[in-house]
């Protein structure tokens, strides 16, 4: 069933531009606030629409997201798995230690990047099991680690979920699939495209009826994800490198999307990121790489036309990004609607649709 629909006032637009800040992307999200655990079902969760070139917004739930849509969208989701990337490791001396695996790097398989905690010197050998995990360097606040298996079977064998920062709850047997999207496929994140987790079986037969199309792409989540706006100046801010891939078929869908008159509709910032990426420089063309774009309010969005995001952290870089394609004064409005309505925030959360506005300049790609 639907939930009631509520026209608010138009919504205010953008001042005149100047440096954004980090100040700007603060808001007070209280702690009970936070979602802790997923809903029975995928799709019961609420949905925010912000419909921005007519100034609305009004109040839905994920069941409703067929008929929001049109015939001949297409919805790009992020097919990457989640990796058991939290592993419980032990000094030569007897002391905990905490690792977050980031994916592999290079063809051996065995190195990666991690997040240690507590931080270890050079040359440091860390148990985790039968397996030894040695500390090679360390760079800002990584540290590049080798282990005596290959980096996945030792996150498979040994690794537990790794659940966001701010769920304060050991992993459940419930999160082994409830903290993975219906697509997941490609190992390589330490965290969901949490925009994807609201799409279940029922939802997505329900929006092939309505003739709207799904798409796939990946991006490696990496912990930098969660990483927050240090410098108060947000030029100076180093965004994280994650990994994708653009395939041929994803290409092929968009240029048909295009060619019928359909729109774009990422299912999450990490879409965006990806998409973005790829047509930064020109017509979108089938890729692999690594990107570390920063999509900030001024930002020319080239190939997506809809956002379908969830509710994410203060003085983070994904509401950064969330504010360049609704424009920032929409983005408050909606944050503060949200709360004021009782929504669920962050990873397990409600979602919210976004169509921009005047403040998001788009110009299309392909």
């Amino acid at each position: 069933m639907s939930m009631q629909s509520t026209k608010t006032q138009p919504l205010p637009q953008d001042p005149t531009p100047f440096t954004w800040q980090r100040a700007h992307f603060g808001y007070p999200l209280p702690a009970e606030r936070i979602a802790q655990t997923p809903l029975a079902q995928r799709s019961a969760a609420r949905l925010l629409h912000l419909d921005a070139p007519r100034g609305i917004m009004d109040h839905h739930g994920m069941i409703d997201l067929p008929r929001l849509l049109a015939p001949g969208d297409l919805l790009v989701v992020n097919d990457t798995a989640v990796l058991k990337a939290r592993l419980a490791a032990t000094k030569p001396t007897g002391g905990r230690v905490e690792v977050l695996l980031e994916p592999a790097i290079g063809q051996s398989q065995t190195m990666a990047w991690a997040h240690l905690r507590p931080g270890c010197r050079a040359g440091t050998v860390l148990a985790v099991g039968k397996e030894r995990l040695t500390v090679l360097a360390q760079q800002e606040r990584r540290f590049l680690v080798q282990c005596t298996q290959t980096i996945e079977a030792l996150s498979e064998h040994y690794g537990a979920v790794p659940l966001p920062p701010y769920i304060h709850r050991p992993p459940s047997p419930q999160d082994q699939t409830r903290y993975q999207t219906v697509f997941a496929s490609h190992k390589g994140s330490v965290a969901a495209p949490t925009a994807g987790l609201h799409l279940d079986a029922p939802l997505l037969t329900a929006l092939e009826q309505a003739g709207i199309a799904t798409a796939r792409l990946t991006l490696h989540i990496g912990a930098g994800t969660f990483t927050p706006l240090r410098h108060e100046d947000l030029s100076i801010h180093q965004m994280h490198q994650e990994y994708m891939t653009i395939s041929p078929e994803l290409v092929a869908a968009i240029q048909q999307t295009r060619a019928r008159g359909g729109r774009i509709i990422a299912v999450g910032t990490t879409v965006v990121r990806a998409l973005e990426s790829a047509a930064l420089h020109g017509p979108l063309q089938p890729c692999q790489g690594a990107t570390t774009l920063f999509i900030q309010p001024g930002f020319r969005f080239r190939l997506t036309d809809g956002l379908l995001t969830n509710f994410h952290q203060p003085y983070s870089t994904l509401l950064v990004l969330v504010a360049a394609f609704a424009g920032y004064a929409a983005m408050r409005t909606a944050y503060q609607q949200a709360l004021d309505q009782g929504y669920r925030f962050l990873s397990y959360g409600d979602a919210m649709l976004i169509l921009p506005g005047q403040s998001a300049t788009m110009t299309h790609a392909l």
